[in-house]
């Protein structure tokens, strides 16, 4: 198994941003209280691999998300979508681009699908963008999945999808573009603070950056998740289950019994003897 990495443009990019800014090496070491020697080991590209402290400061200090400084070439940017980017209107925190940090890929360099069993469910909520972390999930192809799309599949727990069982495994495809969710989709959100959730989704990132997130069993409430809280997000494409899904019987059922019973009974007494 593979791991399918992507360029990663930070030493680019914090050299662009510190010198878009007019300040030293010092300066931005002075500020952050690190080293100037970590500065240029990360702007010379000799350090490709910045703690998540590291991260978190640099992010601090330019007021860019951590995948923009990592995944986006900020150099290659037009003007007005760069003082767009530093006036907070980051398409990464609001939801429009997201990529996969890591992924595996099989022999014949296709993509595969990762399981994340329940035992998994907290390491994957941290280390969900860790090449070693996501090499040593289990994975699997499936043939009938379109390969133009990246499907990953999560073991959920708890009632409150039902009637989609307990342990039932949810294959589900990731979505680049959040804002292109539609209401009442079923999906695998990935958050930051509470793991992974799977729920319907009212989409109202426009509205506030928000996702309402609703569950099939109606004992449970509706609650919002921030987007800035988001990791990734997976939209429901199929689950696999070692049990069948237990129906309940409606007062509409009950009607349509009751009004089938007696369209039988009238043609019987209808009929001949």
């Amino acid at each position: 198994m593979k791991i399918k990495k992507q360029p990663s443009y930070l030493g680019k990019n914090l050299k662009f941003l510190r010198e878009r800014r007019n300040l030293t090496q010092v300066e931005v070491a002075t500020s952050l209280k690190i080293t100037r020697a970590k500065i240029n080991a990360f702007e010379n590209e000799v350090n490709n691999n910045p703690t998540v402290e590291d991260l978190h400061k640099f992010t601090g200090h330019y007021k860019i998300s951590a995948d923009s400084l990592l995944w986006v070439n900020l150099k290659k940017l037009a003007e007005p979508q760069l003082a767009n980017l530093e006036a907070g209107n980051d398409e990464y925190t609001m939801g429009t681009k997201i990529r996969v940090l890591a992924t595996t890929i099989d022999s014949k360099n296709r993509e595969n699908i990762e399981i994340v069993p329940i035992k998994a469910k907290a390491g994957y909520a941290t280390g969900f963008g860790n090449s070693k972390f996501i090499e040593s999930l289990e994975s699997f192809h499936l043939p009938v999945l379109s390969e133009k799309r990246k499907f990953r599949m999560f073991q959920i727990e708890g009632d409150s999808m039902f009637p989609i069982p307990d342990k039932s495994f949810v294959i589900a495809a990731f979505v680049e573009n959040w804002k292109e969710l539609k209401t009442g989709q079923a999906c695998v959100v990935v958050t930051k603070d509470d793991g992974i959730i799977f729920k319907e989704i009212t989409n109202h990132l426009d509205k506030n950056r928000t996702l309402l997130m609703h569950s099939l069993n109606p004992l449970y409430k509706d609650y919002s998740v921030e987007a800035s809280s988001i990791n990734e997000i997976w939209k429901f494409v199929n689950y696999i289950s070692n049990q069948i899904p237990v129906g309940g019987i409606t007062l509409e059922n009950i009607g349509g019994m009751i009004s089938e019973l007696k369209s039988e009974i009238l043609n019987q007494k209808s009929k001949p003897i």
